[in-house]
């Protein structure tokens, strides 16, 4: 009987280690393909990149106008995206059981299974071509808005979730409306996992380029207005990669290393704002 149980004991120490071992080999394929392209890209990218090549324009074969075009993409994107998300997401969670919030989740969650692609095309249409008349930072703004929003309503509202009942009911025994209670004492709790789903929707959108493809169609000087044609660095690394001169390609990789980096930056605030190091 002992002996049973001696094998028994060998049999399941021998299960654990071949799973953990599988586990381990899975891990490896599904980061041994991400390696690869970041080394593909360093290795091409950064001979190239110099600080005339950061900021100089396009006539000079720089990505400086590519550059400008994302940060001014990025803050219109979240300056209109990020209010709607987030209020969205406390109304799901603090209001959230009726059928109007039902529809708003089913509208959520469609407009993220959405390919990008049709999202351009949609937003090409009704701004590009039905109020604004021409390519514009605006227009490409809108569209990634239509991306981002769904993704900060639902991280806000999974969030808010996460906040224990009791501390409401504690805000709302010392004699706090809810509204109150809501904005003093339930976003300031989550306060940490909305900064995360921000930064996480903002570096998914940093990276689009189908939607900004049909409508800010890409330029190659600096910003000239609200109203004319802009660039961006998803824009110009498809651009560049289609054309057959190698100094373009060249730039291609260089501009596709310097959006990485400014994804990797927007990874580590999302890190640290799931540590908490972004708490008061």
């Amino acid at each position: 009987m002992l002996r049973n149980k001696w094998h028994s004991y060998k049999f399941r120490r021998f299960k654990n280690r071949f799973f953990y071992v599988l586990c381990l080999i899975c891990a490896v394929i599904a980061v041994v393909p991400l390696a690869s392209i970041l080394f593909e890209v360093v290795v091409r990218g950064a001979p190239v990149i110099n600080l005339e090549f950061l900021t100089s324009n396009g006539l000079k074969g720089g990505i400086g106008p590519a550059i400008q075009g994302t940060v001014i993409l990025i803050a219109l994107t979240s300056a209109i995206g990020i209010p709607l998300g987030v209020l969205s997401g406390v109304y799901l969670s603090e209001f959230g059981n009726n059928k109007y919030a039902t529809w708003m989740r089913s509208i959520n969650d469609i407009l993220t299974e959405v390919p990008s692609i049709v999202i351009g095309i949609t937003a090409y249409t009704l701004i590009v071509i039905g109020l604004i008349g021409t390519f514009s930072p605006v227009a490409g703004a809108v569209a990634l808005t239509f991306m981002l929003v769904p993704i900060v309503a639902r991280t806000t509202e999974e969030s808010l979730k996460l906040v224990p009942n009791s501390v409401r009911e504690a805000s709302l025994a010392l004699g706090a409306h809810r509204w109150r209670t809501i904005l003093s004492v339930v976003v300031p709790t989550a306060k940490s996992g909305l900064i995360t789903g921000v930064l996480l929707a903002v570096a998914r959108i940093a990276g689009e380029t189908a939607p900004i493809l049909l409508t800010i169609l890409g330029n190659s000087y600096f910003f000239q207005g609200l109203d004319a044609p802009m660039d961006a660095l998803p824009l110009r690394i498809f651009l560049n990669s289609r054309m057959p001169q190698p100094e373009l390609q060249a730039q291609a990789w260089g501009a596709a290393l310097v959006l990485i980096l400014m994804v990797l930056a927007l990874n580590i605030g999302v890190r640290l704002a799931s540590r908490g190091k972004l708490r008061r």
